[in-house]
């Protein structure tokens, strides 16, 4: 069986505002109506004998990760939780390991979950073409028919022949302009994808010969797993003591047996908003409009609102994205610095380069609309059949009114349902719970009241989701 390998892991911060810490890049709709993870699964589906699909990520991403997952029609999906990142190598054995114990010949097709493939036949076949030398042993990756003397791409060069599966000669850095220029012009170079077809078996064995002490720690993290609802949780102590490296220095480097396909099939890895301009429908000005946007007289440039109106005139080669809470003008040759924002944010102790305005929880999702020093109004939608923990504060009193759906209350020993234009009050200190029993979302208006509003003012007493007391116990 071939199983899909989802390596969902990543901040994403080279595309802030729109990607942040706790909503990255790869479950974000950048270039379909489709977050980039549901395109990744999407490029595969076609293929034959398919496993269902494994995700790695961490904790924090996890009810985005199954909720996407299930959307795309996903039923029974393995996602594993790294309590910690350890980069790629040992991402990929810990899927290996997994899929082992449901498939003595398993063999894994890996794909990061935040790259664009335009043509998504191509991809498949690639794959096809690259599945018996992995079944025979070999390593395959897939290198990409460059179109330009790209120098944020590492590349490999593939041996001579017209083979649809080349062995490796080398794998290069990321190079200068004129070294990239003399890659292109050979025609012997190929940029590396990060993608990779392997057999799972196969893989161990490398990685045990190259990374013996990789191999043992994640061995013992999945031997030590725990199940957490749908989620298998890699043992803490076992992955942290793991070396970290990624799969290409850790094994495709340094094995005898990699091989590649080269293929052409539109792949970008989309690592900056000038990736983002460049992969985009281009009007005839060269402009990529995303939302609101009126531009006059502007070429060459990158505008995307998420809500309000952007009037642009009289630009050239600029990216303008605005958010609800941020908003980033930049020249297109400077956006690799965007990831120097998000460092400054993150030392000054700002929320804005970790969560957006919006912050999703694995029941919906809320949003802050107004506050000063003693009140807060938020925005609430809780997914129909989903709840909230139940739960009490120390320093808040709220009140709800609900402006669509049904809601189902729980306030002290007491339950309730309420429909749309009615409310209620909690006071402060009193047990409560929000359920939607209904088949459309609940929105509902929340009025915090009182001398404490942070997020961390809660007590949780029961919670379905089976969520810890830390950063996520909000609501």
């Amino acid at each position: 069986m071939l199983y899909p390998v989802l390596l969902c892991g990543g901040s994403g911060t080279r595309l802030w505002p729109l990607s942040r810490q706790l909503y990255p890049k790869q479950f974000l709709p950048l270039v379909s109506e489709r977050s980039m993870l549901q395109d990744t699964v999407a490029r595969y589906r076609g293929l034959d004998e398919l496993a269902e699909p494994i995700a790695v990520c961490n904790a924090e991403h996890r009810f985005l990760v199954a909720q996407q997952l299930a959307e795309t029609g996903a039923s029974s999906p393995t996602i594993i939780l790294e309590p910690v990142g350890r980069n790629t190598a040992p991402a990929v054995a810990a899927a290996a390991i997994c899929a082992l114990r449901e498939d003595a010949d398993a063999v894994l097709l890996v794909m990061p979950s935040d790259h664009r493939i335009a043509d998504e036949a191509a991809f498949r076949a690639a794959v096809e073409a690259g599945l018996e030398s992995a079944a025979d042993g070999k390593l395959v990756t897939f290198g990409i028919q460059p179109t330009g003397p790209e120098t944020g791409y590492g590349y490999i060069r593939a041996e001579s022949g017209q083979s649809p599966v080349r062995g490796v000669a080398e794998f290069v850095e990321k190079p200068d302009r004129e070294t990239a220029e003399s890659y292109l012009a050979s025609g012997e170079y190929f940029w590396n994808s990060g993608i990779f077809l392997l057999g799972a078996r196969r893989y161990l064995e490398e990685l045990g010969r190259l990374q013996p002490e990789m191999l043992e720690s994640c061995e013992r993290a999945v031997s030590q797993a725990k199940t957490d609802l749908d989620f298998l949780r890699l043992d803490e102590a076992a992955f942290s003591a793991c070396p970290s490296d990624s799969i290409d220095y850790a094994v495709m480097e340094k094995t005898r047996d990699a091989a590649v396909v080269p293929v052409d099939c539109g792949w970008s890895d989309l690592g900056s908003w000038a990736a983002l301009r460049d992969n985009g429908d281009r009007d005839s000005n060269g402009n990529v409009l995303v939302g609101d946007v009126f531009a006059e007289d502007s070429r060459n440039s990158y505008i995307r609102s998420e809500g309000r109106l952007i009037a642009a005139i009289g630009i050239d080669n600029h990216v303008i994205v605005e958010t609800p809470d941020a908003i980033l003008v930049a020249d297109a040759d400077r956006v690799q610095d965007v990831k120097r924002v998000v460092e400054h944010l993150h030392s000054d102790g700002r929320t804005e380069g970790t969560t957006h305005k919006r912050v999703y929880r694995p029941w919906g999702s809320y949003e802050t609309i107004a506050g000063a020093e003693r009140f807060q109004v938020k925005r609430i939608i809780v997914n129909p059949g989903q709840q909230l923990s139940l739960q009490m504060h120390h320093h808040r009193a709220e009140h709800w009114v609900v402006v669509s759906g049904s809601a189902r209350v729980t306030r002290g020993e007491e339950t309730f349902l309420l429909t749309e234009d009615q409310s209620t009050y909690i006071p402060l200190g009193t047990v409560h719970r929000l359920e939607n029993p209904g088949v459309i979302p609940l929105e509902l208006i929340e009025v915090q009241s009182g001398s404490y509003l942070g997020e961390d003012d809660i007590v949780r007493f029961n919670d379905v989701y089976g969520r810890a007391d830390s950063k996520e116990t909000a609501k």
